[in-house]
């Protein structure tokens, strides 16, 4: 004989109210869910919008601070015919041979300032005395040694230039302490000083001046290659590195 089903047990009204009260606050907790789901893409949104407000801010603040330097770089060379694109050539001459270095520049918008800048204090160097075609006397050359130091007291209010005030004072100190304002010598120089000292001569010989013609740049490699004294070695070797067409290539790019 089969034996008989139970009947099935009937939920009790207890039951049925705690079953209802549960399935409500699973459902409470769903939408609660949902709305701080909502809640956290709106933040991130937010933030996005926020961030993306911030780079460009810092672009646009990137952007007056080197079109600043500019200005302040062509207000040396409006005075001077013969050193027109003098800054912009040593700034990517310069930038050359840091990387040749193998100094870390990536982005360095800091450098660049202060490569521009570098003589910047000649702006209180009188006519006579900085267009002046022979050679000048103690007293003049006493003055003009002067432009590192002004240069440097010119931008020491401006924050964002803090990081190119070692070069704009130190950028005529020698390897060998010859040099001036400071008579810093070998790696007391501030190491991009010491790469824009070279920089700056290959510019100088190889450009008109008042006092003398432009030479070429393998007699200008010639000139700084065989300078006692004046140049870091490593820099010197850096510099020997780089083509004659190389230097070339960056010359007809600025002139």
């Amino acid at each position: 004989m089969a034996q008989a089903t139970p009947p099935a047990r009937r939920t009790t009204p207890d039951e049925a109210n705690e079953l209802s009260a549960l399935r409500a606050e699973l459902e409470h907790q769903r939408t609660e869910n949902a709305i701080k789901e909502q809640q956290l893409d709106r933040y991130a949104a937010d933030l996005r919008a926020t961030s993306r407000r911030e780079r460009q801010r810092a672009r646009e603040l990137s952007e007056s601070y080197m079109a600043t330097v500019r200005a302040l770089a062509g207000a040396v060379e409006a005075r001077d015919a013969y050193t027109a694109h003098h800054a912009d050539r040593v700034t990517a001459y310069g930038i050359e041979l840091a990387v040749a270095s193998g100094l870390e520049i990536a982005g360095d918008s800091e450098l660049e300032c202060a490569f521009l800048l570098h003589d910047i204090g000649k702006v209180a160097i009188p006519d006579g005395i900085l267009f002046k075609a022979g050679t000048l006397d103690a007293e003049e050359r006493t003055i003009m040694e002067r432009h590192p130091v002004i240069g440097e007291s010119i931008i020491s209010e401006i924050a964002f230039l803090e990081p190119a005030r070692p070069l704009v004072r130190h950028h005529h100190e020698r390897w060998d302490g010859a040099g001036y304002p400071d008579g810093l010598a070998g790696e007391e120089i501030p190491v991009f000083a010491r790469v824009f000292a070279l920089a700056d001569a290959l510019d100088a010989l190889t450009s008109d001046r008042p006092y003398r013609a432009a030479v070429g740049i393998a007699q200008a490699r010639d000139v700084i290659e065989s300078s006692e004294g004046q140049f870091d070695p490593a820099v010197l070797e850096a510099f020997a590195s780089i083509s004659d067409e190389r230097i070339e290539e960056i010359r007809r790019q600025l002139d």
